[in-house]
């Protein structure tokens, strides 16, 4: 062996030292992170997951019961039709927010005068608290005395009595859902709209493009990658939906609106059967994945990413 081999190969031993020093050192300074990752976060997921098959009401000893849980779920009704309420509170809510956001973001992607102000004036719904938000609809929804209904009066409309009606009561909470979270969808789009390249927008307005064609054919599959984001998102939000119907209805009439978050609350904190809760929110976890699973698996027959 030459002398320049011998120092080409304990060069390349130092220098593998050295990145297995500096990797050994990165996982050191990440080790509190990970350790708290596996206690604080997959241990619960682990935790769950083994209550799920367990019978415990908090104030005993769990028992083991197998899938006796999951059985339940299938066969009896009440469950059935809180999967179906969340279905179709996902169903309602999630286009009818991504159409009011895109709308609202093309408009303020506009030069107008104070297009500032409007920005923060439709995002502060989203800031505000949700509570107060569900208490304020309680009473612009009250059949007596909102002025919801008030106002359909004016106009010979009778208006129904929202949150205690089997048949308005979801209606009611994903109109005020869409109020309260279509802003954060807006601003998306509006980061999307405003990183379109403005030479495309002008090359097909010089080729006798008008309004509707630019969109269709230029912003909205340069848009797709960002519709596709908010659409992820915004359907896993919708599943997990709690707050306002804890506060508007808590599941009411005649559990016209409970759906999954909410029924899992209940048999956790106010029937104190842990077990079934732990099995719920492992079908609502198993319903997410499915869904944004096959979402990513159709993305690209609609997705366009510039290259």
């Amino acid at each position: 062996m030459t002398y320049q081999t011998q120092r080409k190969s304990g060069w390349l031993t130092v220098t593998r030292r050295r990145k297995v020093q500096e990797a050994g050192l990165a996982y050191l300074f990440l080790l509190p992170t990970l350790i708290g990752l596996l206690l604080f976060t997959m241990g619960p997921v682990i935790a769950g997951f083994l209550i799920s098959f367990t019978n415990w009401n908090i104030f005993l000893p769990p028992q083991w019961v197998g899938l006796e849980n999951y059985q339940t779920l299938v066969s009896q009704e009440l469950p059935h039709k809180v999967f179906w309420n969340t279905l179709y509170y996902t169903a309602l809510n999630v286009p009818l927010n991504m159409i009011i956001a895109l709308g609202t973001a093309l408009l303020l992607n506009m030069r107008l005068r104070g297009v500032a102000f409007y920005r923060a004036v439709y995002f502060l719904p989203v800031v505000s608290s949700t509570v107060a938000a569900s208490l304020i609809w309680t009473w612009l929804y009250s059949p007596n005395f909102g002025p919801i209904n008030y106002f359909l009066g004016l106009v010979g409309i009778q208006g129904p009595p929202w949150l205690g009606s089997t048949t308005w009561a979801m209606p009611a909470i994903i109109i005020m859902s869409v109020w309260k979270g279509f802003g954060t969808n807006m601003l998306i789009f509006l980061a999307g709209l405003q990183g379109i390249p403005q030479e495309l927008q002008e090359a097909s307005m010089i080729d006798g493009a008008n309004r509707w064609q630019r969109f269709w054919r230029v912003t909205w599959p340069l848009l797709s990658p960002t519709t596709f984001f908010v659409l992820v998102i915004s359907s896993i939000a919708s599943f997990q939906v709690f707050e306002q119907v804890f506060v508007m209805t808590n599941g009411g009439p005649a559990y016209a609106t409970t759906v999954l978050g909410l029924f899992i609350y209940l048999n956790a904190f106010r029937y104190n059967n842990m077990g079934y809760a732990a099995a719920v929110a492992y079908v609502l976890f198993a319903l997410i994945l499915a869904i944004t699973l096959a979402q990513l698996k159709l993305q690209g027959r609609w997705t366009h990413y510039e290259l």
